[in-house]
């Protein structure tokens, strides 16, 4: 099987249908259609069911998919070391994050890091931090921002210290201007906006405080909770580095006077794989400046 075959098999599960794949791969539909069935008769397989608008795997398909993911993140990453070593620092950064951690971290950094090194480009993948790591995991990222905990025995990491999650809320909510704290009973009746990985503990703050709190949103986007806020929607929980996100004069935050919940951004990498040199220089300038 050559390398184009799974770049074009790989192309069609990603896009779910052979047309998107084509555009992706920018060939013809009907040639790329030719070319899995001559894959799959050589193969002896099916790789996929047929009948259905949307590509689904057979079982022999999910199985070369998860191999081609592996050897793709390999043959790319060999390119670029290779580059690596004749050129210097220069070539593509992959790079996995989150919302939050993304937004906040990563424009300053790289702002300073084009600036010692003109020659390396970005590619940038954004979701939530399961996500993430299984795209580290499949080589696709070499570096993964999250803020999820990762197994020491598989992953290098730098962890940032704890930050609080605090509320963000337009004027129109709050009651007291001059306080930097509000009391989570105040909350009650209040539309809040509550991203999905700090429900659970929130809501046992809410029944703590015996009420049931008016979950106006459950989200993974911060810029879409953030977004929302600035309108005056509702509340939202935030970490507060999002302070830096959300200069407006409408905007205050305060912090839970008796519901302190914490959160912090781990950058991850993969123990068993060789880093190229323009992401090793990357999490080197990330020590630099954000590890205390």
């Amino acid at each position: 099987m050559e390398i184009k075959d799974m770049q074009a098999f790989y192309a069609i599960v990603e896009e779910g249908n052979i047309s998107h794949a084509a555009i992706r791969l920018n060939v013809a539909q009907p040639a790329l259609s030719r070319q899995m069935k001559r894959l799959e008769t050589s193969l002896g397989v099916k790789l996929f069911e047929r009948g259905s608008r949307r590509i689904r795997l057979t079982d022999a398909g999910m199985l070369l998919y998860s191999r081609v993911k592996h050897i793709l993140g390999m043959v790319d990453g060999t390119m670029r070391e290779l580059i690596d070593i004749g050129s210097g620092v220069a070539g593509t950064i992959k790079l996995g994050t989150i919302t939050s951690s993304g937004s906040m971290l990563i424009p300053e950094l790289v702002e300073d890091f084009t600036k010692k090194y003109p020659l390396v480009t970005f590619q940038v993948w954004e979701g939530e931090g399961a996500r993430m790591l299984e795209l580290l995991d499949s080589h696709i990222i070499e570096i993964a921002i999250t803020r999820t905990q990762v197994d020491n025995a598989s992953y290098e990491s730098i962890i940032l210290p704890d930050e609080p999650l605090v509320l963000a809320m337009h004027k129109s909510f709050c009651d007291d201007d001059k306080s930097e704290f509000v009391h989570i009973r105040d909350l009650k009746d209040k539309p809040l906006l509550v991203p999905l990985r700090w429900k659970t503990a929130f809501m046992s703050h809410c029944q703590k405080a015996k009420f049931e709190p008016n979950i106006l949103s459950v989200s993974d986007s911060q810029i879409q909770n953030m977004l929302w806020t600035q309108r005056g929607i509702g509340i939202s929980l935030v970490p507060l580095s999002a302070r830096s996100l959300m200069r407006s004069d409408d905007i205050v935050f305060k912090h839970l006077e008796e519901a302190e919940i914490y959160t912090h951004t781990v950058v991850s990498w993969l123990k068993s794989r060789t880093l190229s040199s323009s992401c090793q220089h990357f999490i080197e300038m990330f020590r630099q400046k954000y590890v205390k």
